[in-house]
């Protein structure tokens, strides 16, 4: 049986760590090539590596989503390698919490240079060659803070809440031309990312409001990622598929 990636070539940036990582892998093990990108030579080397060994082509290019050109090279470099790119899959993300009032404009900006001006750029470079082919699948990671408020990561939220924004603008503006945007809003994933709030009392209440009663594994998302990117979604753009164990469905769970 013919598996439902078969023949697409995916780029993942943040892909090395965590969900990007789960992604990279799995959709590799859904048939695609896929070339994992992040700012760590030595990660993308060993995360090529195991798309290799499960049969699939890959490349090893570090790349910065805070630099552009950066991520013009990396683009080029897939082109010359590949001819194409069918998904783009944008999970680079960082956070940091802080009262609201003691964050500065320094970490405002550093927080929104990655998580929304690095997914328009990467949106722009990648996106430019899909509309020119005239096809094309880009998944951006949203998160629950695209909906809800936590507590001291404005900027994160406020960072999230726009890409969610920015997936249906592009899904509307390309979607006769032939690119499909959609984005997956993951629940609570312990990641090297999250780890540590995850460890406090704030753990404790997101495990209490999740009505599965734990935690996801980044694992659990890849099912998602596969369809939204595969033909068998071919009608659907413009879409934010929550992961979440029921969290945001929940009101009272006990």
């Amino acid at each position: 049986m013919e598996l439902p990636l078969t023949g697409k070539t995916a780029v993942v940036v943040g892909g090395t760590l965590g969900i990007g990582r789960a992604l990279s892998l799995g959709m590799a093990a859904a048939g695609a090539d896929v070339v994992a990108t992040s700012r760590g030579q030595d990660a993308v080397n060993i995360i090529a590596a195991e798309i290799e060994a499960l049969g699939r082509r890959s490349m090893s290019v570090a790349s910065d989503v805070t630099d552009r050109q950066s991520m013009v090279q990396l683009r080029d470099a897939v082109l010359a390698e590949f001819g194409k790119v069918d998904i783009l899959v944008n999970s680079a993300g960082i956070t940091r919490r802080i009262p609201t009032l003691e964050c500065t404009e320094d970490i405002w900006n550093s927080i929104m240079n990655v998580n929304l001006t690095g997914t328009l750029r990467t949106c722009q470079i990648f996106g430019s060659a899909m509309l020119e082919r005239g096809s094309g699948c880009i998944l951006n990671i949203a998160s629950m803070a695209t909906f809800v408020a936590f507590h001291e990561v404005a900027a994160y939220g406020a960072s999230k809440a726009a890409v969610g924004s920015l997936t249906r603008s592009l899904a509307v503006e390309w979607a006769q031309r032939g690119v499909r945007v959609n984005a997956i809003a993951p629940g609570i994933f312990p990641t090297a990312l999250n780890r540590e709030l995850l460890e406090s009392a704030r753990g404790n209440e997101l495990m209490m409001r999740t009505p599965m009663g734990r935690f996801g594994e980044v694992e659990e998302i890849v099912g998602a990622a596969v369809y939204l990117c595969s033909d068998a979604a071919s009608f659907t753009t413009g879409r934010i598929l929550i992961v979440d164990g029921g969290q945001l469905a929940s009101g009272v769970n006990q």
